[in-house]
């Protein structure tokens, strides 16, 4: 899957399911400062995973994380 079609598409899920301000949603921005706190985190995770047919299992996400750090995780588990 395309690089931007990823991006895009967890942007859409912070936008829509969490509410998240489209332009607050930058590569440097923490989840924690979107607004993501673990128990969103983890259902996030569980939405990219349904969404995209990807296993995040393994990747190691903490709202400290970036959002650009959470797409590089997607996009390692998509590969």
């Amino acid at each position: 899957m395309p690089e931007m079609d990823i991006a895009e598409q967890v942007r859409t899920l912070l936008t829509t399911r969490f509410g998240v301000d489209p332009v607050s949603v930058t590569a440097d921005a923490t989840l924690r400062k979107l607004g993501v706190d673990s128990l969103a985190l983890e259902e996030l995770r569980l939405l990219i995973e349904d969404g995209l047919e990807v296993d995040l299992e393994d990747a190691e996400l903490t709202p400290r994380n970036s959002f650009g750090q959470l797409l590089a995780a997607v996009h390692s588990a998509a590969a």
